[in-house]
């Protein structure tokens, strides 16, 4: 018999699982909803007192009380952890490891020794405030009383994932039933001896809250060591077209996946190092001329066969790409392949590397773009009222700068198979980088967006948000669409209709930055 040990995340109890729990017990499994001290039941005074530990202690207790009541019969435990619940759940898994079957992470981070759960809030802004008062060793002020944060009302929910899909009756007693999460157990660091890494895993990812198996599948593919370990055949992922709290959104769904995670089943990933080349790595698909290519620091500059001061067209890459990715994006094949088209068509091409790896670097990689930008302008080669600036992935929350108060020598900013509004689980939703908020300081600036037909969906949702906002401020968005490609389309789909594509994209670009047909 399979036993699901079910640990909520963040100001949530037992209740959550009612409807899942119902389902897996009419399948003949047998759960538990653990009460995790000072979220369910009496509670102390503040959440004085209860820890990380004392949530691990709880789950062990689960753990201990299936032994002991199984007598003969065969019994293979599941810990599945939700959002906070994973950290618990490791800590538990990593003492009893011989007990357990599979962990299930459900919309969880994977959190490593030593880290807080602290680290894995969503809410950047949050983040830093309950650690600039941990630090000083202070309350927690308008968010909060010492020991505890409060928990969300009702509309406050999105700060820690996206509440898609959840009737509205669900999200009332939701929030109704909320407690204070005691301070201590996201503060205290999680300590784990490597046990638990031996137990096999599953992946509940829900695309609606912005994470999908192809978006893990893609920072494998970067070379994300963190991420290698994903690739064990032992570890499989699921997909919940959801928001965040999938057991009031989706339970049947959820129960479902959850059974067939317990059966070994499940998506597995591509290693990094498969025989063919990831992705990001496969040659680009126009033939462009090998240019001159002049490198200073973090700037790349492919110079035309020209005279006098040209104009230039400066690529930013996506993202988050690891600090350790080899080769750096300015030497991916894409970039290089644009960089040397537009050298070809008379104007400088420039790639450049930035500090996106991870969701929190957006201020110091935008600082980095900025910085390039201005190190190319002020280059004699280059015509500094001339430049367009291009961004591709998730590159594309840097455009919000440049948006919201174009200068005079921006002459167009492209954007290809961009994320145009943040992932509700980037925690970014009250930072600057929001272009679907920005373009309404766009003015003329020319926009050039090229869209891929088979986006992924939640990257797709961001660019219909965009898509909406210019309609209403009326900004000039002229659209290239690629019917039948893929994020990524100039290395996975090397088409008529991509490289039409491509060229279409150029050519609007280079009209509006020199008024000349590329």
């Amino acid at each position: 018999m399979t036993v699901f040990i079910l640990v909520p995340g963040v100001f949530t109890g037992a209740h959550v699982w009612e409807d899942t729990a119902a389902r897996l017990a009419a399948e003949g499994a047998e759960v538990h909803a653990v009460a995790l001290s000072g979220l369910d039941g009496p509670r102390g005074a503040a959440g004085v007192g209860i820890d990380l530990e004392t949530h691990i202690a709880d789950v062990l207790a689960v753990i201990d009380s299936v032994g002991a009541a199984a007598g003969r019969e065969s019994r293979e435990i599941v810990l599945v952890g939700h959002d906070y619940g994973i950290h618990p759940v490791l800590g538990a898994a990593d003492r009893r490891a011989e007990r357990i079957a599979r962990i299930v992470y459900l919309d969880a981070g994977m959190p490593q020794d030593g880290a807080p759960a602290l680290a894995a809030v969503p809410d950047q802004s949050l983040r830093e405030q309950l650690a600039e008062c941990a630090g000083a060793g202070g309350p927690v002020g308008a968010e909060g009383a010492d020991g505890e944060l409060p928990p969300p009302a009702r509309d406050e929910w999105p700060r820690w994932g996206s509440t898609a899909g959840i009737p509205d009756a669900a999200l009332d007693r939701l929030t109704a039933l909320a407690a204070p999460q005691p301070l201590d157990t996201l503060l205290q660091p999680l300590r784990l001896t490597g046990a638990a890494a031996t137990v096999p895993a599953t992946g509940v990812l829900c695309t609606g809250n912005g994470a999908s198996i192809d978006m893990v599948q893609m920072r494998v593919g970067f070379g994300d060591p963190a991420l290698q370990a994903l690739t064990d055949p032992r570890v499989t992922f699921f997909e919940l077209p959801t928001g965040h709290w999938p057991m009031l959104s989706c339970p049947a769904e959820l129960a479902e996946v959850l059974l067939r995670a317990a059966a070994g089943e499940g998506h597995r990933l591509e290693p990094a190092d498969a025989a063919e080349p990831p992705a990001h790595l496969r040659p680009f698909l126009l033939d462009v001329p090998e240019l001159p290519r002049e490198r200073t620091g973090n700037v790349d500059l492919y110079l035309p066969d020209a005279e006098g001061p040209r104009p230039a067209v400066v690529f930013v890459h996506g993202g988050p790409v690891p600090a350790e990715a080899r080769p750096t994006p300015r030497d991916w094949p894409t970039l290089r392949g644009y960089a040397r088209y537009a050298a070809g068509q008379g104007v400088v091409g420039v790639t450049l590397d930035h500090r996106l790896h991870d969701v929190a670097d957006y201020e110091r990689a935008a600082a980095d773009v900025a910085a390039a930008v201005e190190r190319v302008r002020a280059d004699p080669r280059v015509d500094a009222d001339r430049v367009a600036l291009w961004f591709f992935s998730g590159g594309g929350l840097i455009t919000a700068d440049w948006l919201g108060a174009p200068p005079a020598w921006l002459r167009c900013l492209a954007a290809t198979y961009p994320i145009l509004a943040p992932m509700p689980n980037w925690g970014l939703a009250g930072s600057r980088f929001h272009p679907a908020n920005a373009v309404a300081g766009a003015g003329a600036l020319p926009i050039v967006l090229t869209r891929a037909g088979l986006e992924l969906p939640e990257i797709a949702a961001t660019v219909e948000e965009f898509m909406a906002a210019a309609k209403n401020c009326g900004a000039g968005v002229e659209v290239v669409d690629v019917p039948n490609g893929h994020h990524g389309f100039e290395t996975l789909d090397p088409t008529d209709e991509s490289r039409e594509a491509v060229h279409r994209a150029m050519r609007s670009v280079l009209r509006h930055l020199t008024h000349l047909t590329a």
